[in-house]
This record gives structure tokens, sequence and C-alpha cells, in this order.
């Protein structure tokens, strides 16, 4: 009861804002409802509000987010990721340790935060929002620095979607090449999805957006190895690395990894998967909205145009590696 007491009334908060976040983002799928959640959440954060908001709010942008990644493992079948992600592996790793690279040479360079960094490079190299939300936590990232990389992912997101299926028509590539470039290249599920379905519209086949989303979900699968090294690196700082590990090990992944391996052992009902699947992007939608309520838009807008660029470079380099690897492997 005494948790009940202190944090309903900003999970309660958290909860509504997602509610109208995932509302508008079923009308405009292109954004979608993370986005709105933390733009809503923003735009809260302006008004005064009363203290007792404060422990609601916490709890729901760290654990909720935690738990979102969790339901997410229940959409993974991992048999049919291996079968089509073996044949985009190497693009997959290639992608990511370039993205990964890039953002921390241009960080050191511009001197952007390092959490920051980490965020923007995970985010443009295996899923947008989910790979943000389940890194967040284990390197303690600060609100701001969340909404930071949010930002910068959810606009190149768009210019993808938008972008990506004329760009693949002027570059001749069949459906299995340009499903395995936006599955590769484009940040965030919901992004690929748009500019499969786009592709799928003008090309009279699912067959491009069947392959992105499959390979896109493998790409998901990099949140385990990326989170667990990042909380050994973290580790590494303690004088005392049992200790630190302990603390810092991301439990929720595991779970995730468990979810994974139930839903592929057992194959679920469709109608199950899906039910589980909108619960982790509400909950997702509703941890961002805490983000975004506990997030300083002025110094948001105050940290410049050195994220955005360090995303546009890590999103341009992942397009022309995934391209060129495509190329060496003779996919298209």
């Amino acid at each position: 009861m005494d948790f009940v007491k202190k944090n309903y009334q900003g999970i309660l908060l958290s909860f509504i804002v997602a509610l109208v976040a995932t509302f508008l983002g079923n009308f405009f799928p292109i954004i979608g409802g993370p986005v709105f959640g933390i733009l809503l959440g923003l735009v809260i954060a302006f008004f005064p509000r009363n203290q007792v908001f404060e422990p609601g709010i916490a709890f729901t942008s760290k654990k909720i987010l935690q738990y979102a990644i969790v339901l997410l493992g229940f959409s993974m079948n991992l048999f049919q990721i291996f079968a089509v992600g073996s044949q985009s592996l190497l693009i997959i790793i290639s992608t990511i340790s370039t993205a990964l690279i890039v953002s921390y040479i241009i960080s050191k360079w511009l001197k952007i935060p390092a959490d920051v960094s980490i965020l923007v490079g995970v985010g443009s190299s295996i899923c947008g929002g989910s790979a943000i939300a389940a890194t967040a936590p284990v390197i303690k990232a600060k609100g701001k620095d969340i909404a930071t990389s949010i930002s910068v992912i959810f606009l190149f997101n768009v210019l993808a979607a938008l972008l990506f299926p004329t760009f693949g028509s002027l570059l001749g590539m069949n459906d299995i090449g340009f499903g395995m470039w936006a599955g590769t290249a484009i940040n965030d599920t919901s992004s690929v999805v748009a500019a499969g379905q786009t592709w799928a519209a003008s090309h009279a086949s699912d067959v491009a957006l069947n392959y992105a989303t499959i390979v896109k979900l493998t790409r998901t699968l990099a949140i385990i190895p990326i989170t667990l090294i990042l909380a050994f690196y973290r580790s590494r700082k303690s004088s005392n690395v049992s200790v630190r590990m302990s603390e810092t090990f991301p439990w929720f992944i595991l779970f995730f990894l468990i979810a994974a391996i139930l839903s592929t052992i057992f194959q679920f009902n469709e109608t199950v998967i899906d039910l589980l699947t909108t619960l982790s992007k509400f909950c997702i939608t509703m941890a961002l909205a805490a983000v975004g309520l506990n997030t300083n838009l002025v110094g948001l807008v105050k940290t410049g145009g050195k994220p955005i660029f360090l995303g546009f470079c890590c999103w341009i380099s992942i397009m022309i590696v995934s391209l060129a690897m495509q190329q060496i492997l003779q996919i298209w």
C-alpha cells in the first residue's frame, strides 16, 4: 500500500499521457505512439506540478521501461529469425559496428556527452526507441539524454520511411534487396514497416515487407550482447567488479531472452502475441511519456545541433555499409 500511495499519481499521469499518445500514433503511424508520448510529456513538463507526481514518474521512466522490453521478447520466434537472419547476419554486424564506431568518433570530435553518443549509436544501429529504452537503464542515462536521443532517432526514422522506397527504386533494387536494406538501415520497426508497406504497394508484392520485418527483428536481438557488454564495461569502473556487476547487470534483458525462448518453444496463439506486443508498445509509450515529463525542454533545445549531426552521420554510414555489403554478397 505504501508503494501505491507514493507512486500512483505519477503512474496515472504517465498512463493518461500514453493513452492520448497511442491514439495519436494510430492516426499518424509514421510518427508512432512513443514519439507522441515523449513530445506530450515535454509539453506538460512546461507547467508547474505538485511534487507528489515525481516518484511515480521516476518509477514509470525506469521500471515500466524495463517491463516493456521483457514483453517485447514474446513477439519473437527465434527459429524464424535465425532462418532468415542468417543471411543478413554479416550485414547486421557490419552496420551495428559501423554505427557504434562512427558515433564514438563523432562524439569525441564534437565533445558530445558519452551517454548521448551511446544511445544514438545503439538507437541508430539496433532498433531505435526500443534499443534506447533497453540501454538507458544499464548506463543510468539522464532523462534529458534519453529525450535527446529519441528526438534524433525520430527525425531520421521519418526521413527513412519517406525516402527509402524512392531511393530503392532509383537503385533498381529487387524485393529481397530492398527488404534487406530497409531491415538493416532503418532505425525503428515502425518506420521499417512503413517503408516496406510503401514498397509493397508500388511493387504489388509483400516479399520486401515480410523480409524487412524479420531482418529488423534479428537486429533487435543485438540488444542482448550490447547491453551485457555495456553493463560489464560499467562494472569495470568499480574496484569491486563482482559487486558492481551484480548491481549493473541488466536482468530485464535475461527475462527478455527467456520470453523469446518461451514464445519460440510454445508457439503462442497469434492473438496472445498481438496482445503482448501491443502491451509492450504501450508500456514503452508510457515510459517515454514519463521521460518527457521529467525533461526540461529548454535545456534540451540548448543541446544544439551536435546530436542531430551525430545521428545523421550514423544514419548515412549505415545506409552506405548496408548497400556495400549487399553488393559484396550479391544480394541484388
